[in-house]
């Protein structure tokens, strides 16, 4: 004799907690942006800058990253990185340089 009723209520709190789900998610969005604008951003030329990668394996790469105005090759894999050295590129031939 209530199912009726007992439907409807099940369909109207089901409504509501979708709803409550929605406005929450879209709540922390906005605080994620907020948080993301507010942080320090550093003024005047990048310091440290990805020049190009190359992929040796699925997880292990090497690049080449301008650090003020030097350039040092690093081996990167999942567990460390390593200074493989530093080139200068006055001196070395000029190619394609990729950026990544």
């Amino acid at each position: 004799m209530g199912t009726a009723g007992t439907g409807a209520v099940d369909w109207l709190r089901f409504s509501a907690s979708f709803l409550l789900v929605l406005v929450l998610l879209a709540g922390m969005l906005w605080l994620l942006r907020r948080m993301k604008s507010l942080q320090v951003r550093h003024s005047g030329p990048a310091l440290l800058e990805v020049r190009e990668t190359i992929h040796i394996s699925p997880r292990q790469k090497v690049a080449l990253l301008r650090v003020g105005t030097k350039h040092v090759l690093v081996g990167i894999s999942a567990q460390q990185l390593t200074a493989l050295g530093e080139i200068d590129l006055e001196t070395a031939p000029q190619g394609h340089a990729s950026e990544t």
